[in-house]
């Protein structure tokens, strides 16, 4: 396994719809088992390929409390449901280090997936587990959080990124 170099906005690979993922197969496990390492020590609870520079419709997560660990892989997921109920809580990116903001987003989601296998998966999520779907997912659509926001809010925080990534002179 390796760690990857998660990608910082603006990068543009961020703002892309990835393609889908033609076959899975042993790149695509490698693919999936780097970006959990890389998940593990930034540390967060969610990674989506083109957060690593690769535009393909692969997401890694891992939402389980405490020591135990839960890894799923969701190749190629595809939301079929969105619940009617909508629940707002803060939201972070380790695409927008430093950075949150409180999102909006459906209480509960149906998605299809294929597994690092390339099992085809049905999968219902609620509570955290779904915020952290749809937040990868929209990574797949080249949609970062800040995206959800009032341009007033997601404008100071991308200008905040611009300004720490600039070099000094």
């Amino acid at each position: 396994m390796a760690l990857l170099e998660i990608l910082q906005a603006p990068h543009p690979v961020l703002k892309t719809r990835a393609a889908p993922v033609a076959r899975v197969d042993e790149r695509v496990r490698q693919l999936a088992a780097d970006m959990f390492e890389t998940m593990y020590k930034a540390p967060g609870i969610g990674l989506a390929a083109p957060q690593v520079g690769v535009s393909e419709r692969v997401v890694v997560l891992d939402v389980a409390d405490g020591e135990e660990r839960r890894p799923m892989v969701l190749v190629n997921p595809e939301i079929l449901w969105r619940s009617g109920e909508r629940t707002t809580a803060e939201e972070g990116c380790l695409s927008l280090p430093g950075h949150f903001a409180d999102v909006t987003r459906p209480q509960a989601v149906k998605l299809r997936h294929l597994t690092e296998h390339g099992e085809e998966r049905l999968l219902e999520a609620e509570g955290l587990l779904a915020r952290c779907v749809q937040h990868e997912l929209d990574h797949l659509d080249g949609v970062l959080f800040v995206d959800h926001l009032s341009a007033l809010k997601r404008n100071m925080i991308m200008r905040k990124l611009i300004k720490i990534r600039r070099p000094r002179a």
